[in-house]
């Protein structure tokens, strides 16, 4: 556990917390869920908070949703009976981690995509980077990721690997923001947070150092 909260501590300042939610991260990797009851007792009265912390990084998402699966539709509610599950891409983060004691977003992403199948699995971190260049609050479009992906070289995969980079977690539909859908004429996206840390950036920077 040691090896995780090093890795958390990197990108997080929650003190003593940190400890708590690496338990409760742990728990949540081996099965892809962890419920409330289990979080309350590794957690105790700091249960709410730390599951926030989680909910914020996208590192828990709460199963609980108004009318679909996506992160702008669930509802964080910290109480008996709630569950809360872990995006794919963060799942393996977290394992990663903790055998390294590193949060390497790269090399998890690829290891994805790799275990996925995913023909050009190499190619995907630099896309992930790709598309979080400029990357606005208001979300990422379609035409955007588009536009990325035939940059890196896939062609006209952009709907697969639009659905595919969702069920990893690595993106979600920003359900939200039909204004903007509705000026853009396509849909928006929202990166997971915690792909693009302190320490992913700096990963990603060596790793372009190193090829030049």
């Amino acid at each position: 556990m040691k090896e995780l909260e090093q890795a958390l501590s990197v990108f997080m300042d929650v003190g003593d917390l940190t400890g708590k939610l690496a338990q409760i991260l742990i728990c949540a990797s081996e099965s892809g869920t962890i419920s409330y009851q289990k979080a309350e007792e590794i957690a105790g009265n700091d249960t709410e908070e730390v599951l926030l912390m989680g909910w914020e990084w996208k590192l828990l998402i709460p199963v609980r949703t108004s009318r679909c699966g996506e992160w702008d539709d669930r509802l964080f509610m910290a109480e008996f009976g709630e569950v809360y599950e872990m995006p794919n891409v963060s799942r393996l983060l977290v394992k990663n981690a903790c055998c390294t004691g590193r949060w390497d977003s790269t090399q998890s992403v690829a290891e994805f995509f790799e275990f996925a199948k995913e023909p050009q699995w190499r190619l995907i971190p630099a896309l992930v980077r790709r598309i979080r260049e400029g990357y606005p609050a208001a979300g990422i479009n379609a035409r955007q990721i588009k536009v990325a992906c035939r940059e890196m070289g896939f062609g006209e995969r952009t709907d697969t690997l639009i659905a595919i980079l969702k069920g990893a977690g690595v993106i979600s539909p920003k359900l939200g923001s039909l204004a903007q859908v509705t000026r853009t004429q396509t849909p928006l996206y929202e990166l997971n947070p915690c792909l693009f840390t302190e320490a992913s950036v700096i990963e990603s920077l060596k790793m372009t150092e190193v090829r030049t």
